[in-house]
């Protein structure tokens, strides 16, 4: 398995055999990249490349992740799939078309994620924080989830579930400003700042591993399918967000890694965003918590946070062509 890549520098991309090198003027300024050791790209910085550079990245099956200057993702180079089965294919759009089996697998997705949700409160509520109320309200929710009727129901009890969470996010993360409400486009404080960045990542993160294996990205369950994203690696990391971006929040943030000095204002709005500082320290905390291992207990053997995330496309495949039900993550570590 490869490794990602995150180019902050500015300059073109070019390729000589089977390495790339991004130029950045004169030979002191090239950097090699072997492309055997790439799983993705992520575009931070004014990269320069043309189809030569993208039609050998799409060979080697290389996903290319995009931001703007801001550090927003724009947008996605996804390689031709290699790995297609026009029976798997059938049977995603059949679970997407059959009411009851699309409520299981979305079900399924908010389940996980609400499973995570009341792990992390536990876990600061056994570390003297007072998040009694919090957890109950977020018992009250999973409970509910079994006997909802539709998928737009199943998006409201998470979206009341996420709503106590985040308040409680002041009682578990020393602030130096308040956290209020979630704020997304665009973010308006340093925990927005940190969760929007931290789920695009988790997202792309998701959408590499989704593209090893035979599922079609745009056909979702949770989440609406759309044409302008592969929704079904938000389903998918709708289970890992609080086990891993949250995670890798409180974290940072705890131990003073990131603090209101990396945040920039943008614009004239009242809108901010990370400095590049603030991007590259957050990313080194999430690569850490996504090389991180766990004791596996089927496979018995240490898998990283990031298989975990292949794993959980792998079980969607199997549940999708009738070999096993498809039950969500729940971490047992």
């Amino acid at each position: 398995m490869g490794r990602s890549y995150y180019l902050f520098r500015s300059g073109r991309l070019r390729r000589h055999q089977n390495t790339i090198y991004l130029e950045q003027g004169g030979e002191d300024g090239r950097r090699p990249i072997p492309i055997e050791d790439v799983r993705e790209l992520y575009l931070f910085g004014e990269v320069d490349l043309n189809t030569k550079v993208l039609n050998f990245l799409g060979r080697h099956g290389v996903v290319v992740h995009c931001f703007n200057y801001y550090g927003f993702y724009t947008g996605s180079f996804y390689p031709r799939e290699s790995n297609v089965s026009g029976h798997l294919l059938v049977r995603q759009v059949e679970h997407y078309l059959d009411p009851a089996k699309r409520l299981y697998l979305a079900r399924q997705f908010v389940e996980g994620s609400l499973f995570h949700v009341r792990r992390n409160l536990a876990y600061y509520q056994r570390r003297g924080r007072d998040l009694e109320g919090v957890l109950a309200a977020v018992e009250r929710c999973l409970s509910e989830v079994g006997t909802c009727a539709d998928v737009p129901g199943l998006m409201g009890i998470e979206g009341r579930a996420r709503d106590a969470y985040y308040a409680a996010f002041n009682l578990i993360m020393d602030l130096e400003e308040p956290f209020q409400q979630r704020v997304r486009r665009p973010p308006d404080n340093l925990v927005n700042a940190l969760l929007s960045f931290g789920n695009t990542l988790l997202y792309t993160a998701t959408l590499a591993e989704v593209y090893v294996t035979q599922l079609n990205p745009t056909i979702s369950y949770l989440h609406e399918p759309s044409q302008r994203r592969f929704s079904l690696a938000l389903d998918i990391a709708e289970v890992f967000r609080p086990l891993i971006v949250d995670r890798a929040i409180f974290r940072a943030v705890n131990r003073d890694m990131l603090g209101e000095d990396d945040l920039e204002p943008l614009g004239e709005s009242q809108g901010v965003y990370l400095s590049e500082r603030g991007r590259k320290t957050f990313i080194r905390v999430l690569e850490e918590t996504l090389a991180s291992t766990v004791h596996h207990r089927a496979l018995k053997r240490n898998v990283s946070y990031r298989q975990l995330l292949r794993l959980e496309a792998y079980k969607l495949v199997r549940h999708l062509i009738g070999m096993e039900e498809y039950r969500a993550l729940r971490a047992w570590w």
